[in-house]
């Protein structure tokens, strides 16, 4: 066991490889997926045996890898896909040279951009373009004119990319790696820093990427691009970029960071939240109960809450689908939006009744500008409305029975069942997960590594009793009435009458006073059977 722990403690303290170090990188680049550097090394020698184009007489033909395929060899990250920039060849050169390498694999969607998308085989994929200008010609992202330039060098060309780190490029063929502009230091020393401040402003969105980049890879932005940023919100750059746009990033920001209260946090910072999202800005401030978040606003809480959703998620990845994923940290975003409108001190306290149902109109809104799916809408608004009812219940259960307030086990079940419906389709472990999140996000002692004892029991009873596929199905169906109605003699077929006793029972069912089927059929029994005798006595 001594052995054991020394050697853990051992593996910690090894460093870092020095990614400043050209060894280094070229050692790290070359390792990456074999695949992709043999497509893209197949590429790189064709492009290189290329006579020289007349019109570029003294530029070598050459292809290199640029962009996020570099940034995250040097972090090791094992990236799949990846970006090739063809300098010395017009795109009509290009494309023949890529037909001929990647015959009926070459996808020209992006032909009047230079841009070729290449599937090398299954799973690996590569965009290949030739270094261009992009100048804006009007507000609107679209407002962008296309410049392709095959004569640029490669600082010109990487100098367009928005961060430094993304403005390193690699030779396939020596591993050598062009870093003009500090990026591999940037990225060693956890720094964003926007690589040259008039292109960077080209494309407003990259705003919204240094918020996911700093969650994602952790940075600290440097001040003078910190500024830039500010400016360009204040100004209202911003306006400009399609929600859809924005909904993309932030999609990354919440399912591709560790800590994702660090993107929403610079946000706040550089003026978004306050410009953009009202809903979230509402938070900031506003005052808790400090017996339940003594970790201070609702803001703070609910930035504590988005990044416990993000370690529940990524501890199961594989029990919840994209869309579920998101629905968690975008529920766990919205959760409390009701505390805006509905915190009040009374008798000493601060108190927030209601804010669950309150939260469902601010939520709509926010997730309505993010242009957010329908099933993601139905199941965050769920969570918003529902998220405290496992807490809720579990205490009414374990409270002494002759306590106003109290459920015995039949009541519990019944009270999880009604749950489970108004959730509507929405799996039970995503709901739970979202209402883990919000007990977990706190620093009341204990709660950050406890057992979620309200959702084990709230698990326990939808498994045992199937709530999850009989939640929303009534006990007694039309054959059963018509059957039972004409055992007694009674003329009965589809129509009003049918609905009115299948409400009835659904009615007792919610109150508590039937559970199973097999009461939901003794109970239409003997409805019927009074409805025969009144028609007997009226004969």
């Amino acid at each position: 066991m001594t052995e054991q722990k020394h050697s853990q403690s051992l593996e910690k303290t090894v460093p870092k490889p020095d990614i400043t170090d050209p060894q280094v990188q070229r050692k790290m680049l070359l390792e990456q997926e074999p695949k992709i550097l043999e497509a893209a090394s197949m590429l790189a020698t064709r492009i290189k045996a290329v006579p020289l184009d007349p019109r570029f007489p003294d530029l070598e033909p050459k292809a290199l890898i640029v962009g996020g395929f570099v940034r995250d060899a040097l972090l090791n990250k094992n990236p799949k896909d990846a970006d090739i920039e063809v300098y010395g060849l017009m795109a009509d050169r290009l494309e023949m040279v890529l037909e001929q390498l990647f015959p009926g694999k070459v996808n020209m969607v992006g032909r009047a951009f230079g841009i070729y998308k290449i599937a090398a085989e299954p799973g690996i994929e590569f965009d290949v373009s030739i270094p261009r200008y992009e100048s804006k010609t009007g507000p609107n992202h679209d407002d962008i004119k296309v410049t392709g330039v095959p004569s640029m060098t490669i600082k010109e060309a990487v100098r367009r990319r928005d961060f430094s780190w993304n403005a390193l490029a690699a030779d396939p063929l020596s591993g050598e790696v062009f870093d003009y502009f500090n990026g591999a230091s940037d990225l060693k020393n956890g720094i964003l820093r926007a690589t040259d401040p008039e292109r960077f402003q080209d494309d407003p969105l990259r705003v919204y990427r240094a918020i996911q980049f700093s969650a994602r890879m952790g940075l600290k932005v440097e001040p003078e691009s910190f500024k830039l940023m500010t400016q360009m919100v204040e100004r209202g750059d911003l306006d400009y970029v399609k929600p859809e746009r924005i909904s993309s990033e932030i999609q990354k920001l919440l399912l591709k960071s560790e800590k994702p209260s660090i993107g929403l946090e610079l946000a706040r910072e550089l003026g978004i939240v306050e410009k953009y999202f009202p809903e979230m800005q509402a938070l900031i401030g506003l005052e808790q109960e400090k017996e339940w978040h003594p970790e201070g606003d609702v803001w703070t809480h609910t930035m504590m809450v988005l990044d416990a959703a993000a370690k529940i998620i990524k501890k199961n990845p594989n029990i919840f689908s994209e869309n579920e994923k998101l629905s968690v940290m975008i529920g766990s975003i919205c959760h409390d939006f009701g505390k805006a409108t509905t915190t009040k001190f009374e008798n000493g306290r601060i108190r927030s009744s209601g804010h669950e149902a309150a939260g469902e109109e601010p939520a709509l809104r926010f997730l309505k500008r993010l242009k957010i799916g329908d099933e993601i809408v139905a199941m965050v608004k769920a969570i918003v409305v529902e998220h405290l009812q496992p807490g809720v219940l579990y205490r009414a259960r374990i409270m002494p029975e002759e306590k106003p307030g109290s459920l015995n086990a039949r009541q519990y079940t019944n009270a999880v069942r009604k749950c489970m419906k108004r959730i509507g389709r929405m799996p039970c472990r995503v709901f739970l997960a979202a209402s883990e999140a919000d007990h977990r996000g706190r620093t009341v002692p204990g709660v950050a590594d406890d057992e979620y004892t309200e959702g084990l029991l709230f698990e326990e009873a939808v498994a045992r009793f199937g709530l999850d596929k009989e939640a929303a199905k009534p006990l007694v169906g039309g054959v059963d009435i018509i059957k039972i109605a004409g055992e007694l003699g009674l003329a009965m077929k589809q129509g009003p009458q049918i609905g009115f006793f299948q409400k009835k029972i659904e009615e007792k069912r919610d109150s508590g006073d039937i559970v199973t089927r097999e009461e939901g059929l003794k109970l239409l029994r003997e409805m019927l059977q009074t409805v025969k005798d009144r028609e007997s006595v009226n004969a």
